[in-house]
């Protein structure tokens, strides 16, 4: 699971028909300390209600991102799972 940022929303005229219906978003990963990482986005299938701007957690996982938006053997790699609200670090040494 990772960390994004929800940067943008995906319009598609022309789709599988197992995504009709899901909201489609570009997601930057995001560093712990909330940096951007240098890697190309993803786009994620939303199952939480995201919108642009907000921190989300992804998963890359093939059957939890299908899981996530309820269509079993979709061809879904990528899901938004959670919206992240405060992160909070522990001192270490």
């Amino acid at each position: 699971m990772l960390m994004g940022k929800v940067i943008g929303e995906i319009v598609a005229s022309e789709k599988h028909p197992s995504h009709e219906g899901l909201k489609l978003l570009t997601v930057a990963v995001l560093e712990l300390d909330g940096s951007l990482r240098v890697d190309a986005p993803f786009v994620a299938a939303d199952s939480v209600g995201a919108g642009v701007g907000e921190r989300v957690l992804i998963t890359l996982d093939g059957f939890g991102a299908m899981s996530a938006v309820d269509r079993n053997l979709a061809p879904i790699d990528c899901a938004i799972v959670g919206i992240v609200d405060e992160i909070q670090l522990a001192d270490t040494p």
